[in-house]
């Protein structure tokens, strides 16, 4: 199952790595691909992934780092 969402306050290629590492790490998430040029984040899972769980991630992550599904 994929679902896209929209990042904010990402900068650079730490960022993405960071966001990566973090949703990567979430039970279920089989695949992370985040667009630090489009501001997207895909997350490949086969059961969906409860988006309180994708913002905790996000926030661990960066605290200036923001999700909304797309």
């Amino acid at each position: 199952m994929l679902a896209t969402y929209n990042l904010t306050g990402l900068t650079c290629q730490h960022c993405v790595n960071h966001v990566t590492e973090e949703v990567s790490a979430l039970a279920g998430v089989d695949r992370v691909e985040v667009s630090l040029e489009a501001g997207r984040m895909t997350v490949d899972s086969a059961q969906p992934i409860d988006f309180a769980l994708i913002v905790a991630a996000v926030a661990e992550a960066g605290e200036d780092y923001g999700v909304a599904p797309a």
